[in-house]
């Protein structure tokens, strides 16, 4: 904003108009708060042992440890140190029913495991195509492609 504004020798506000920020983001001084780097401290401490807390939980713990914080702030600071929850594992549900009539197999080789899906479009003139496509699980080649209009 200030290169724009000795450049060209116009105003702070015809300079914010013409490039876009708003005028009060341009006085804006971040204040840093004399606790940031205990707390910072405090939400690293309590993050390492409960490692699938977030923010949420390490904030009610800060407050009942006797903090005066809010989770917004304990969010920007766990931002700020790149903490995350690690992700959920969901497990993997098994294809087959109580009589085993379907079992997943894991292709080993070309022609050991074929798939099929059928596939619906629309033509430019609005008639229905319905498409039959067979593939090779393990090269994933294209073995067919059957099709037929409505």
């Amino acid at each position: 904003m200030e290169r724009a504004e000795q450049e060209y020798g116009i105003r702070e506000r015809h300079a914010c108009r013409l490039l876009g920020p708003r005028r009060g983001t341009q006085r804006y001084e971040s204040i840093q708060r004399p606790d940031e780097d205990e707390l910072t401290a405090a939400v690293i401490a309590l993050a390492s042992p409960y490692g699938g807390y977030g923010y949420k939980k390490i904030a009610a713990l800060l407050q009942m440890a006797g903090w005066s914080v809010g989770r917004d702030r304990v969010e920007r600071i766990w931002q700020r140190q790149g903490l995350q929850v690690p992700q959920k594992q969901r497990p993997r549900r098994r294809l087959w029913g109580n009589d085993g009539s379907c079992i997943r197999l894991r292709p080993e080789r070309a022609n050991h495991v074929w798939s099929y899906d059928f596939v619906s479009a629309r033509t430019h003139h609005g008639r229905l195509l319905r498409i039959l496509t067979m593939i090779d699980a393990y090269t994933r080649e294209c073995l067919a492609l059957r099709w037929r209009g409505g």
